[in-house]
């Protein structure tokens, strides 16, 4: 496969025997990744180390179902009242 690196030559790429330009790539490694629920999984990066996150797909709101509207100042009521006003005037 010949592909452009957009420089007018080209870069050639095997698959098969994995050729690919020296000393440019980063490491790619498998890095385990903790929630602060508990739940673990492995990934690859290029990090290079362990990653402590904060939400997973575990206990994000959306994916299990508890999602909430979080009202901040009063900001959905006030909306509602603006509309209760123009729909009786």
């Amino acid at each position: 496969m010949v592909l452009g690196n957009g420089s007018g030559g080209d870069t050639r790429l095997n698959k098969e025997s994995g050729i690919m330009k020296a000393s440019i790539h980063p490491d790619y490694k498998t890095i385990n990744v903790t929630c602060s629920c508990g739940h673990t999984f492995e990934t690859g990066s290029t990090l290079g180390h362990d990653l402590t996150i904060e939400v997973c797909a575990q206990c994000h709101p959306f994916y299990t179902g508890k999602q909430k509207l979080v009202d901040t100042g009063g900001r959905v009521q006030k909306f509602r009242d603006r509309y209760q006003k123009k729909k009786s005037a």
